[in-house]
């Protein structure tokens, strides 16, 4: 039975949709695709933006959307299990739990979302592709795409083929052997990871990897806070943040900045709550005045589910994209300004001597600092910098949260490390209420990276892996994300295989990464439900299904066996490791686990090249954590500890004032203002993520706490922006972004009046990519600059669809 809002294969005598070819489409061998989906705005529906966040309407939300898509049971159920002890991690962001008692509806809206979208009722069948060329699929929308369905069986797409068909397990991991195995160096092949891959998975897919003999391991992390790791790293020679969940309630003064906790973490505004409880004063940074980081109604309390909000943000500094640095230089200006009128009154100089270097730099870098500038170039008055620098002044337990907001510009790396200067300065580090908290976005990306999921792994890692496992692994960096577009674009990776996630929209300029895409001879997709990224291939393409969070990976009873379910593992954001198991049936009988397909796929590639067992990995997964517990620190006794109620931590130096770096302290270090020269008519877009979606994913049409429905392909602008364009409110326009010598539009998009700087602009991500180039980067982490990008906005003249 075909899922309800199942549209067939137009007859050959009806007219297909006229599309503007050179704009959205790509030809290949498959028939033509389209890297885009080019919605008319002409349904959008807007109100004034929300001024509280959660309470009653996200509980029923989070209901409507798991019956509706999995059913009143099995839409139920599984909630029950999220994130407790014994049961199931979130599949969405990777918030921590609480390490003692939970809540019974520990959840969010947005995990019972997640939640709701794996546990479809709806099958995506081979009857299904057998009606739906890709050429006819690639015209669907990416919502579309994602709502028919769970995949439930291996499918491949043949050379010159137009539909994908049936292919056996066996058959499958024999074609990718095939493929990796005739290439010319295992430097043409590159090995993708999604932050949703469990710690297993990931450990088994490095080894296999390197095994292989590459380090391309490009991974989500390279999109999003890979400026935060550089940035920690070269400050503290740590990576992670150091604050605990039960940080929140001894804080006295919390800055989140760059981040829309309401729709991308909603937990986190509970422990916003228990700061404000505790006495703390918060500090809100953002373009935009997200209804989340105002005002919050907990819906774990009776007064929340009535409507009752507490406030949150005591001070909002509404700064200009990329306006980070020139904010935080002008707090530490302040501060010591204060501290030469009056020795002593302001900085941590206990700290400083002790455990710093670097503070003569600093000091010099921030007394020349000119006002002005400062003031200019983040948006903000001396008034307000005044205000904040002295509740800085006032206080020692710091807390400063960030998100992409803050990494995902040219100078991404100094944004996270002049505000690394501020936590030095008051000593806000290693002490109960303080410290970094860096907000990771999916559920195990940061596991994936302490997993060995890197391109440019350290020396000391690949020793234990080499002393573990009997092999030398590879000692040359490989590809991150970017670089692996640019070698396939340029014919130097052939075949790209994919753990989880959708790469194609996840990347920077998407008509560049679909070319390169199509280039290769062989993409490799492991998920759930099918997206562009399975339409826009190599020469051949596979679709391997896998099981989710929620459900069952059953071993069934051998001679010498009896049945058992094999249970997973993921690190939160504050560097916890627990277990994950699944407990309700599969939705479908052919679906492997993440694992155990990764474990097959290497035993069949690798052959007698290999000193593992992967079939038994593949069977056992504590025999994957036997090897993780040989390479990864603070994992010696993994299957032991993980098996813990609430899992535990993994070491992290900074938390105890230890810093491994160069000098064995923590580096002051001096951040240049960024110089942003916009042109007449010119704006600083960022993209931003709707109430109703989860990084590519695309749960629905609706941005509730911004007031938008209906419609994605939206520009907010500011009234006096689009007044001085000769624009109207609801107008249809093309977006042209302007990177050195390049241009790029993106057609069709619809003027959204909405209360952001002026100058600035607000797109959805990942609609707006397009816009995005592939060489604009952070200088540092290379991380794309998805939060500031130079546009023009003109009235529309695209084709009519």
């Amino acid at each position: 039975m075909e899922p309800s809002n199942y549209r067939p294969e137009p007859k050959p005598d009806e007219p297909t949709p006229e599309t503007p070819e050179t704009q959205l489409s790509l030809k290949s061998e498959h028939g033509p695709v389209q890297f885009e989906h080019p919605e008319h705005p002409l349904h959008l529906k807007q109100h004034a933006p929300e001024k509280k966040a959660t309470g009653l309407p996200a509980v029923l939300n989070s209901f409507y959307y798991s019956w509706s898509e999995a059913g009143l049971i099995r839409g139920t159920l599984p909630l029950l299990q999220l994130n407790q002890k014994n049961g199931f991690d979130c599949p969405g962001c990777a918030w921590p739990d609480p390490d003692g008692k939970r809540s019974a509806f520990d959840f969010c809206e947005n995990g019972a979302k997640a939640v709701a979208h794996e546990s479809d009722q709806r099958r995506l069948t081979a009857d299904f592709f057998a009606k739906n060329s890709i050429a006819h699929l690639s015209r669907e929308s990416d919502y579309w795409l994602e709502q028919q369905g769970r995949l439930t069986e291996p499918m491949v797409l043949r050379p010159g083929a137009t539909h994908y068909k049936p292919i056996s397990w066996d058959d499958a991991f024999a074609l990718i052997a095939e493929e990796l195995n005739g290439l010319d160096s295992p430097n043409e092949a590159a090995f993708y990871t999604s932050g949703k891959a469990t710690n297993e998975a990931a450990f088994a897919y490095q080894l296999f990897v390197r095994q292989f003999g590459t380090n391309n391991l490009p991974d989500c992390s390279n999109m999003c806070h890979e400026s935060s790791g550089a940035a920690l790293s070269k400050v503290f020679g740590f990576g992670k943040g150091t604050v605990k969940l039960e940080d929140f309630k001894e804080a006295e003064l919390v800055f989140v900045v760059g981040q829309n906790p309401g729709t991308n973490h909603p937990r986190q505004l509970t422990a916003l709550q228990e700061s404000k409880r505790h006495g703390a004063r918060i500090i809100s940074v953002n373009p935009l005045p997200e209804t989340g980081l105002m005002s919050f109604m907990n819906p774990q309390e009776p007064s929340g589910m009535l409507g009752i909000a507490t406030k949150l943000t005591d001070l909002f500094l509404q700064v200009k994209i990329n306006g980070d640095v020139p904010l935080f230089k002008g707090l530490l200006k302040r501060l010591v300004e204060w501290e030469d009128e009056q020795p002593g009154s302001t900085l941590n100089w206990d700290y400083i001597h002790k455990h710093t270097t670097g503070i003569d730099e600093l000091l010099a870098d921030v007394r020349t600092a000119n006002w002005d500038d400062i003031v200019a170039g983040s948006g903000i008055s001396r008034d307000q910098i005044e205000t904040a620098a002295s509740w800085v002044k006032q206080s020692e337990r710091i807390i400063i949260c960030w998100c992409l907001g803050v990494t995902q510009h040219r100078n991404g790396t100094q944004n996270v490390q002049e505000m690394m200067n501020l936590l030095m300065l008051k000593g806000s580090i290693a002490k109960p209420g303080a410290g970094p908290c860096c907000v990771r976005g999916h559920s195990n990306v940061q596991g994936d990276r302490t997993m060995g999921v890197w391109e440019r792994p350290k020396a000391e890692f690949l020793d234990k892996l080499a002393k573990a496992f009997s092999f030398e692994p590879p000692r040359e960096h490989g590809a991150d994300s970017q670089k692996t577009v640019l070698a396939m674009h340029e014919g130097r990776v052939k075949v790209l295989v994919s753990l989880g996630g959708n790469f194609l929209m996840a990347l920077s300029d998407t008509r560049f990464t679909a070319e390169a895409l199509q280039k290769t001879r062989l993409t490799v997709r492991i998920g759930t439900k099918l997206n562009r990224a399975d339409l826009v291939t190599g020469r051949q393409s596979l679709i391997l299904p896998c099981l989710g969070r929620t459900e069952e990976d059953l071993r069934p009873a051998t001679p010498t066996q009896p049945a058992r379910v094999q249970f997973t593992s993921t690190e939160n954001s504050m560097g916890v490791v627990q277990w994950s198991t699944g407990r309700f049936a599969p939705a479908s009988t052919e679906l492997l686990g993440e694992p155990d397909i990764i474990c097959r796929m290497a035993n069949a590639v690798l052959g007698t090249r290999t000193t593992i067992d992967w079939l038994a990995w593949a069977d056992e997964y504590d025999n994957i954590r036997d090897g993780i517990a040989k390479v990864i620190p603070g994992c010696e006794n993994y299957n032991r500890d993980v098996r813990l109620p609430g899992g535990f931590y993994l070491p992290n130096p900074p938390r105890e004032n230890r810093y491994p770096t160069p000098t064995g302290k923590a580096l002051f270090t001096v951040n240049p203002l960024p110089r942003h020269q916009l042109q007449p008519g010119q704006l600083a877009m960022t993209t931003v993520r709707s109430h109703d979606q989860f990084n590519t994913t695309i749960y629905g049409l609706h941005d509730r706490y911004r007031g938008l429905h209906y419609e994605r392909r939206v520009v907010m602008m500011h009234a006096d922006d689009i007044k001085d364009r000769g624009l109207k409110p609801l107008q249809k326009v093309d977006v042209t972004s302007h990177f050195e010598d390049q241009q790029r539009t993106a057609h069709s998009f619809v003027v959204v009046e909405y209360p952001i700087p002026r100058g600035n602009a607000a797109m959805y991500y990942p609609e707006a990519n397009v816009l995005i180039p592939i060489g604009s980067t952070d200088s540092v982490s290379n991380c794309p600059t998805f939060k500031h990008t130079v546009i023009t906005v003109a009235p529309a003249k695209t084709v009519e669809l």
